[in-house]
């Protein structure tokens, strides 16, 4: 993939950004997904890319915009990309003014991102400093200690983030009982597991249950990071159930990072809507002044941007607004 696509990707989740910001605190989730939804495929469509959406909205019947499936870009015919998108991980956040929102998406050569079913994934994922410590099948005290020893750090000295979800109080009771740290998180599982590669967010290692397309996505930008990542789909009826057979799906696999992101081209962007521990949230000033902080990955250079933007949203073009 042309390296140079990376600052256009940067754009789009920009763009969602700045659309969905307007909206936090205000109560209404689903007004502030439209928004980024609608920002983000505007934006997507200026785009000089053959992709197809394998993670986004829903299905064709279900969401408008950006449904799986969905043709991407200006360049038909020309070489063939996924993509992956959450305009905003963290809706209730944004409702509620809370942190750690962001608008997110992840580029991989055709075939190369898993089409992940929107059910739940038990997921646990580190940094690059423990790669290889973790296995979704062992519990959580081992995969402490084996992270805590690759970390060179005392038990209590690891710190796990899992959703604050009643699905969790056994991981939880076990982690406490080891004597590890917690960090609890309302929502956005995505931002949590980018987390782990940054030593100053405190984050050692996440584990739990949640979304499965968040997982494809954490999984991109864990790859670029050099960090690990293992997941399990788990349906939670037959409709589900169905679905996965339709997509070809294991239920019984662990999908280890290379099977959820193959090869080695991605391309990952983030925004922050909201303040977080790694990126700054929107702001906005007088004047039709806004200023946004993105986090930009690419394989197979390894390059890390962060990007401080400001922006003149009186001359930003209609499909940038």
């Amino acid at each position: 993939m042309d390296r140079n696509l990376a600052l256009n990707l940067a754009r789009v989740t920009e763009a969602a950004a700045l659309s969905a910001g307007k909206w936090l605190g205000k109560g209404d989730k689903n007004g502030a997904d439209g928004a980024a939804v609608d920002a983000m495929r505007r934006m997507f469509d200026t785009v000089e890319i053959d992709g197809t959406v394998v993670i986004g909205e829903g299905e064709i019947d279900e969401a408008p915009m950006l449904y799986i499936g969905e043709k991407i870009g200006t360049k038909s015919g020309e070489e063939q990309v996924d993509i992956a998108v959450d305009p905003i991980d963290g809706t209730n956040s944004v409702a509620a003014g809370g942190t750690n929102s962001i608008a997110v998406l992840a580029v991989a050569p055709k075939g190369c991102l898993l089409n992940a079913p929107d059910i739940y994934m038990d997921k646990i994922a580190c940094g690059p400093k423990a790669k290889g410590a973790i296995k979704l099948d062992d519990s959580p005290s081992e995969n402490i200690k084996r992270v805590a020893e690759k970390l060179n750090k005392n038990i209590d000295e690891i710190t796990v983030a899992i959703l604050d979800r009643p699905r969790h109080e056994k991981i939880i009771k076990e982690i406490r009982k080891l004597g590890a740290r917690i960090k609890k998180v309302s929502d956005g599982d995505i931002v949590t597991a980018i987390e782990c590669c940054f030593e100053e967010s405190g984050v050692d290692l996440i584990m739990g249950r949640g979304g499965a397309p968040e997982g494809v996505i954490a999984a991109a930008a864990l790859k670029c990071l050099g960090g690990d990542f293992q997941g399990r789909l788990h349906p939670t009826d037959e409709k589900q159930e169905a679905r996965c057979r339709d997509l070809h799906s294991d239920l019984n696999k662990v999908y280890e990072i290379d099977d959820l992101v193959k090869g080695n081209e991605v391309i990952f962007s983030v925004t922050g809507i909201s303040k977080g521990e790694i990126l700054d949230g929107v702001k906005y000033y007088e004047n039709n002044i806004a200023t946004t902080e993105s986090l930009v990955l690419r394989l197979p250079s390894g390059t890390q941007r962060f990007i401080k933007s400001t922006h003149r949203l009186d001359l930003k073009p209609d499909y940038a607004k």
